[in-house]
């Protein structure tokens, strides 16, 4: 269908959006797209919060394997690494149709290649991106001034510091993404994270490196955070002095709104921090994939990229091409603030690629062998 046609079929529609729904400020932010949905293009957006993207995932699959081809019960998921790897192996992808959005000609494709490539998977037009995201180191400066900047030296730090420093418990993705920056730092070839792990290869170096900082962690790596909000709260509460997330605008974000102490500030570590895309994509038995199409393109609006970026709403960095925007689209950019503890592009450093999505896998089902068990 040409673009009006989809605009016409979606009038009226019900979208179910499965989407993450751990953080306030990302639920608002839904909030925002799904009143921008209804008002232009008559299409009402319901978030259904999810703990995790997984559940969302199997929903459909039970669907499938009962047969259903349409009437499913998720229209659209926020999604990335395995979620979409095993969606797109077992067919439950609906498209392709991200690259026929009117808004895809924005986005950033060569200067920011995971908009295409998602945990080194090619998308195919079968995912839409939203959001561009890296790993950063979180601190308050006013206890600590000069913050560790390697893997090696957060370790050092940690027994120096015990109890003031913890990470989340896998399979929660930001703590698998911090076991991941390790592995970048401990194995010999990290390009081997490129393509699928074997099954018989040793991840000695990331046991023993967390067998020697366990002891050092916030009670004593007796119990663990179960995600972001609660990582962050660790150091809102004083409790710990470093923390990290994935969003690079967060901890300005956290300051504007009262939560955070203004002195907390932002880093990365020597040699770059892992970073990939937030995703949408349709399942293939959707109810409504014309007005989830309409909320995919909405996504991509520089107006409602500008405003994830604003480190007062998220923060979140945009996957779209600015030299590409309208001028009047671009000064929506232009003009934005960073916030105080949010690092330039410059300073942000290189991105280091997502492993291949069979690492994520294999890492939190050893973790929990190793450690303990799933949340």
């Amino acid at each position: 269908m040409d673009w009006q046609a989809v605009q016409d079929k979606a009038r009226g529609a019900q979208v179910y959006f499965h989407a993450w729904g751990g953080d306030p400020k990302i639920n608002d932010f839904i909030a925002y797209v799904g009143q921008l949905a209804s008002d232009r293009f008559g299409v009402t957006l319901t978030h259904v919060k999810l703990a995790a993207t997984s559940d969302a995932v199997a929903r459909v699959q039970a669907e499938q394997a009962a047969g259903k081809t349409g009437g499913g019960a998720v229209d659209l998921i926020w999604t990335n690494g395995e979620n979409f790897a095993a969606m797109k192996r077992a067919g439950l992808l609906y498209g392709p149709f991200a690259t026929s959005l009117p808004n895809w000609r924005f986005v950033d494709t060569a200067g920011k290649p995971s908009t295409i490539n998602d945990f080194t998977l090619p998308t195919e037009g079968f995912e839409s991106p939203w959001a561009m995201a890296q790993l950063v180191f979180e601190h308050d400066s006013a206890k600590l001034a000069t913050p560790p900047l390697t893997i090696a030296a957060l370790a050092d730090w940690a027994k120096a510091n015990p109890g003031r420093f913890t990470y989340p418990q896998p399979p929660d993705y930001l703590g698998l993404t911090f076991l991941k920056q390790v592995l970048y730092a401990m194995l010999p070839d990290p390009a081997a994270l490129q393509v699928p792990v074997d099954a018989a290869y040793d991840l000695a170096p990331l046991w023993s490196f967390l067998d020697a900082l366990h002891p050092n962690l916030w009670r004593q790596a007796k119990a663990f955070p179960a995600n972001e909000p609660a990582l962050g709260q660790l150091l809102a509460d004083g409790e710990t002095t470093i923390s990290f997330a994935f969003n690079p605008g967060r901890a300005s974000a956290e300051i504007a709104a009262g939560n955070l102490a203004d002195t907390v500030r932002t880093f990365v570590l020597i040699g770059g921090t892992i970073g990939n895309a937030s995703y949408v994509a349709i399942p293939f038995d959707a109810s409504a994939p014309e007005g989830a199409q309409i909320v995919a393109n909405l996504l991509l609006e520089p107006e409602v990229q500008a405003r994830a970026q604003d480190a007062a709403v998220l923060g979140f960095q945009t996957v779209l091409n600015l030299a590409a925007l309208p001028d009047a689209d671009r000064v929506r950019f232009d003009t934005l603030q960073r916030g105080p503890a949010t690092l330039s592009p410059a300073e942000l450093g290189p991105t280091l690629l997502e492993p291949h999505a069979s690492w994520m896998t294999r890492i939190a089902e050893d973790w929990v062998k190793r450690y303990g068990v799933a949340p």
